[in-house]
């Protein structure tokens, strides 16, 4: 039974990290995450698991290499987390809304949920880079160089 749930739950989100490489969200980490749960089933998965952290880490690092990216990062972690709170109030449908008032905010409060679990993801992992990476030319360089050595491997 364990087994059967923690192969689910990779499966999900391998399947909800590739939606969010597009949509809003921490594509890469719930991409990383999924296979990391299926890793230890499947060695396809394993052989993944390192290039997509790696990927992740590299995305982390370059938001926040500046204080305006860094701003930016966290600005939009905001607004992600300000629709979200949109979708979970549900305002009625505006007068200029040229559709059907049932198509306004499609989803629900649940699209709202998600988005604001993604919105505090977000604003966890900016913090995180923020105080490992920014700043910290050594640990950015240290991190190039693994990718580098799998990169190295991989050929």
């Amino acid at each position: 039974m364990k087994r059967l749930l923690l192969e689910g739950a990779g499966w999900i989100l391998v399947a909800a990290g590739i939606a969010a490489l597009v949509l809003p969200g921490p594509g890469l980490l719930m991409l990383f995450a999924g296979l990391a749960l299926l890793s230890r089933q499947y060695t396809w998965a394993e052989k993944r698991v390192e290039p997509v952290r790696l990927r992740a880490l590299r995305s982390a690092a370059d938001g926040v290499s500046t204080n305006l990216r860094a701003m930016m990062s966290t600005l939009f972690a905001l607004a992600l987390g300000a629709v979200g709170v949109l979708w979970i109030v549900q305002p009625p449908a505006p007068s200029w809304w040229p559709l059907r008032s049932a198509y306004w905010l499609l989803g629900g409060a649940w699209t709202g949920v998600t988005l604001l679990i993604s919105a505090l993801l977000a604003l966890a992992l900016v913090g995180y880079s923020y105080r490992r990476f920014h700043g910290h030319p050594e640990a950015v360089a240290e991190l190039r160089g693994e990718i580098r050595a799998a990169d190295d491997a991989d050929e």
